[in-house]
């Protein structure tokens, strides 16, 4: 569809570019939407443990449970990561770039644990290091005939133009709306995943369902995880503090399971790290970690905003899980004490985007700020800045607590569209200036794109050396794209 934009008529690109110009400063006008829309939702209970959603690979001692996430900084990386029921064997991955031809081999190691009276498998990480930018891998986990193969595509050399398309998800659970989720996602395109939290929802459970859950999830994503990268954020359903049961160690199960490249970025914490993908920077934080000032999350993210290159990663990505931007009575200004502690942070660096859960819901903030507000003055209210960050909540993953469906009213002038509907979002980078925005609903079974728009980086935006760039730099790729939608 590119190849074919020169021979449109010029009144064609005409109209295409004012398109565009209009998404992309779309941002800064009022003027905001509450869908309307009403589904009639299956219902919200998890997926019966007999579905085959949930089935146990064949074999003795089959590897089960397999997901990937970045292993370093820049995406030559990657942490191999599943579960063996009976015994711990070697946590050996064998890999290479031809299928069925493993040339390259990589051992980690395994633990376990318990929780209550349920003892885990044996939960294997291994490290595989040393990869090629934009390279397809094959891998394979397990012994004889129990043993198993993947595969996954590393990510583009890091640039400022190096196209890439997250998938954003959240709060998914496992119910038959968080497989709905799953299976639209499938279709996607997306590359890899930024996860905003709250994954498996087993601590709706007790005693040893709450272990039995977080394997039956396990086995439930690994037709995606287990081929393309997840970045984990936890939320506050991976807390498991749980004093009647004698588990009073947070995250305990998460932690075990869901291994993040934090040291990587020289964090002390599994929790919040980060990690350079194509032409994006991102930045996991927690919600539920202490990040006042002088805390160690506090004092990582400011020196990690200082290595923040925008000009080799051009976009600027936080994911966490509470939103700081809320219009929705579920969870309600949750957020504000972490605005107030790096909303500051957030404008002065001009990150582009950031996504968060939590809220079971989808929102669109426009770029707004309230980092003139104290309790000293009458600036309390959010105002346009075209240097703040778009804020986007995706807690409609499909867990069993179902939606939130009570929007305040009047609608805030910082919300710009808001719906209770599961679904899920992509961010489809197309080079340093411009990317592709998607929210897709599940409609009863069927993916429906019902929010999208073109963002602009805030960095190249407003840097005025940078505009010096043709001006056809980014049209000839959004035109054909745009055309498709």
């Amino acid at each position: 569809m590119i190849g074919t934009v020169t021979s449109r008529p010029s009144w064609f690109v005409q109209v295409i570019f004012a398109a565009i110009t209009f998404l992309s400063f779309g941002a800064r006008v009022y003027g905001g939407i509450t869908s309307t829309f009403v589904r009639s939702e299956w219902p919200s209970v998890d997926i019966p443990l007999d579905n085959e959603v949930f089935a146990v690979p064949k074999g003795h001692n089959a590897p089960q449970q397999v997901h990937i996430t970045q292993g370093d900084y820049d995406g030559k990386a990657v942490i191999v990561s599943w579960v063996t029921t009976d015994t711990p064997v070697l946590s050996v991955v064998h890999f290479g770039t031809s299928p069925g031809r493993y040339t390259l081999s990589a051992e980690g190691r395994a633990t376990n644990y318990t929780f209550h009276n349920y003892k885990s498998g044996y939960v294997h990480h291994c490290l595989l290091e040393g990869l090629k930018y934009d390279t397809k891998y094959y891998y394979k986990i397990g012994e004889g005939d129990s043993s198993r193969e993947f595969s996954f595509q590393t990510p583009p050399k890091i640039g400022p133009d190096a196209p890439y398309k997250f998938g954003i998800i959240g709060d998914l659970g496992q119910t038959y709306n968080s497989l709905s989720t799953l299976e639209h996602y499938m279709h996607s395109g997306a590359q890899a995943v930024l996860f905003v939290g709250d994954l498996s929802y087993a601590d709706r459970y007790q005693y040893n369902d709450v272990g039995l859950r977080w394997d039956t999830w396990g086995r439930f994503i690994e037709k995606i995880a287990a081929y393309q990268p997840w970045l984990w954020a936890a939320g506050n359903h991976e807390i498991e503090y749980m004093p009647y049961m004698g588990e009073v160690i947070p995250f305990k199960s998460y932690l075990y399971r869901y291994a993040t490249p934090y040291l990587a970025s020289k964090s002390t914490s599994p929790l919040w790290y980060a990690v350079r993908r194509a032409s994006a920077h991102i930045i996991v934080l927690s919600s539920y970690s202490p990040f006042v000032k002088y805390t160690p999350q506090w004092m990582w993210l400011r020196e990690e905003l200082k290595r923040v290159d925008r000009e080799k990663t051009p976009w600027l990505i936080v994911v966490m899980h509470v939103p700081i931007y809320n219009s929705n009575d579920a969870h309600f200004m949750e957020g504000e004490s972490m605005r107030s502690v790096f909303e500051r942070w957030f404008v002065r660096n001009k990150v582009d985007v950031i996504f968060a859960g939590h809220v079971h819901a989808y929102e669109r903030s426009y770029r707004i700020s309230n980092i003139h507000y104290n309790v000293s003055t009458g600036d309390r209210y959010p105002i346009l800045d075209e240097s703040a960050p778009v804020y986007i909540t995706v807690g409609d993953g499909g867990n069993q607590e179902g939606l939130a469906g009570r929007f305040r009213d009047p609608q805030p002038d910082y919300s710009a569209f808001r719906e209770a509907s599961y679904g899920h979002s992509t961010l489809e980078i197309k080079n340093r200036t411009h990317a592709l925005y998607h929210w897709n609903r599940n409609d009863d079974g069927r993916k429906v794109a019902t929010d999208s728009f073109v963002l602009q980086n805030q960095y190249w935006a407003t840097n005025g050396r940078r505009r010096r760039l043709k001006k056809n730099h980014y049209l000839t790729s959004l035109v054909g794209q745009i055309a498709t939608y």
